[in-house]
Parts: structure tokens; C-alpha cells; sequence
């Protein structure tokens, strides 16, 4: 920088910048010629915490709001259940989830999403056959079943508005 009358001017941190390239401290860092990563990714105002997220090993549902997690973590359930060894671990699992669920009902956020305590003994019920029932074998060169077609309702859905309101 230079001032008017010609005298030339360095700040504190340009002299550090400048000494460390005389000294060659910055020759030879990794990623040297390689191009920025997610540079030519599109614009997102959140790529910092994503890109946090990501870094620390975590799952993009810590962004989502509570009720939407708890409502991914009761859809989750019997997989996680699944791996669990005892029945014991199974309902103190439920015990746990449903004491934040609970916790949330109290004093709801975010988005309105039905969600409720999950039945502990439906909960183990299901963990029991699942532990029990071997894995269905999987046929390759069978055809995947086909969805059956949703019955027509017989009342027109004029009159089906009209008793809902």
C-alpha cells in the first residue's frame, strides 16, 4: 500500500505473509495444483454445515426439526430393534425413545407430523418374530409383485365431503 507522499506502507499481516512466502512456507502444502473442492458445485447457503456434517461422520437429519426426526426414528425402529440382543435392550430402547417423544409432545415445534408412543410389547412382539422367521429367499428370475389396484369407492366424493364435514 502507498501513501500520498509516495512512502510505501505494510500492515502487520501483509509483513507475516509476505516473510512466510520468502522463507518458502508455503511451497510444497498438500492439495498444491489441485483445484478447490465443490467449486463448481451449485450455490447452497448452507454448504458449511453440510459440509461440517459430513466431516464429523454425522447424518443430514440433525438439520431437520424434532418432530420430523422422532417421526424418522419410529419408521427406523425395527431395523434398529432388530439388531438388539435381548429383550431387556429392546424395551429399554422403546422406554427411551418414547421418554423423547413424550418430552416433545410437551412443548411441540416445527412441523405438525403425527407421532405418539410406540407400544413397547408390539415393539418386542415383532422383534421376537423377526429374530425367529428366517430371511424369505429371494428368487432372481422371479417377477416383483405387482401393487393390487385401490377399490373404487362406491360413494361419489361429493358425499364423502359432505359427512367429513
Amino acid at each position: 500500500m502507498v501513501d500520498p507522499g509516495g512512502h510505501r506502507y505494510e500492515s502487520v499481516v501483509d509483513k507475516q505473509i509476505r516473510l512466510a512466502q520468502e522463507r518458502g512456507d508455503f511451497d510444497n502444502l498438500p492439495g498444491k495444483g489441485k483445484p478447490l473442492p465443490g467449486l463448481d458445485d451449485p450455490h447452497d447457503e448452507m454448504w458449511w454445515v453440510k459440509s461440517y456434517l459430513r466431516h464429523e461422520g454425522l447424518s443430514n437429519d440433525a438439520l431437520l426439526p424434532p418432530s420430523i426426526q422422532l417421526r424418522k426414528e419410529v419408521d427406523r425402529l425395527p431395523g434398529t430393534l432388530r439388531e438388539l440382543p435381548t429383550e431387556q435392550a429392546v424395551r429399554d430402547a422403546v422406554a427411551e425413545l418414547n421418554m423423547r417423544i413424550v418430552d416433545f409432545l410437551r412443548a411441540p415445534s416445527g412441523p405438525r407430523v403425527r407421532i405418539g408412543p410406540v407400544n413397547a410389547d408390539h415393539a418386542v412382539s415383532r422383534w421376537r418374530t423377526e429374530r425367529t422367521a428366517p430371511a424369505p429367499a429371494v428368487d432372481p428370475a422371479a417377477p416383483e409383485p405387482q401393487p393390487r389396484p385401490r377399490p373404487r369407492p362406491t360413494t361419489p366424493w361429493w358425499r364423502r365431503l359432505l359427512r367429513r364435514g
